[in-house]
């Protein structure tokens, strides 16, 4: 008759099991409570029994917290506070913009408007209708009307580079803001990287996990079998 290694209390008949056949995931549970068991010890079925559920707590367990450890990864405070790359537009670096680009703005904005345009139309109908019908005895500007001309040119060419001024820095802002684009792109394909990554370790711990419970599930149905068996045959 052989002694239990665990109770030191002697084990019934076929009920003994020797150390080294038993699964080494509980054979490391029964081992971390007690030290000098040896592949060479035995054991009882029904310690044995208990050792395995006490490993599928375990298992389950650690499962349990490496899923709550994830969750609460995903949802860190500081993750929702981190400033994303490029938002800073204010600040004391940021670039001020000068009485000159606002005024280029502002003529770019309304040389570009229907406003502009039905109001300078009024300006030019007006200006011929005073200079043939209202003043036909003093005319300020004759037919073919060449100071009209005079100002329509001076007006194209000052206006002309006021708009590119405005194009200018429109386009020096869609710079920036491409860049920023970028920048924020970027950033969220090295974060779904690093989801991956840790989506990959969370299956493959999971995974393990899950098989060595199947495996320890078997054992304890086989077991059962095995005592199905023994007892069909005794009776």
């Amino acid at each position: 008759m052989q002694v239990s290694k665990v109770s030191n209390m002697p084990i019934p008949l076929n009920q003994e099991v020797l150390a080294k056949t038993i699964r080494a995931e509980v054979f490391d549970a029964i081992k971390s409570e007690i030290p000098e068991f040896t592949p060479d010890c035995y054991i009882s079925k029904s310690e044995l029994a208990f050792f395995r559920h006490k490993c599928l707590d375990s298992l389950f367990s650690e499962v349990e917290r490496e899923l709550c450890s994830w969750n609460n990864s995903e949802h860190r405070p500081e993750s929702n506070q981190r400033k994303k790359p490029g938002l800073e537009s204010k600040g004391p670096n940021a670039s001020k913009v000068t009485f000159g680009e606002r005024t280029a703005d502002y003529v770019a904005s309304f040389g570009g408007s229907w406003t502009f345009i039905l109001a300078f139309f009024s300006f030019i109908l007006i200006w011929i209708a005073a200079n043939i019908w209202l003043f036909s005895a003093a005319v300020f500007d004759p037919f073919p009307f060449i100071l009209l001309n005079l100002i329509l040119s001076c007006l194209a060419a000052i206006q002309a580079p006021i708009i590119m001024m405005s194009q200018n820095r429109q386009e020096k802002k869609d710079r920036k803001r491409a860049e920023q684009d970028l920048k924020i792109n970027l950033k969220a394909e090295l974060e779904i990287k690093i989801i991956n990554r840790k989506v990959d370790a969370i299956l493959n711990f999971q995974q393990s996990s899950w098989r060595t419970i199947q495996q320890i599930n078997f054992d304890v149905l086989e077991d059962l079998m095995a005592e199905v068996k023994s007892r069909n045959k005794g009776d």
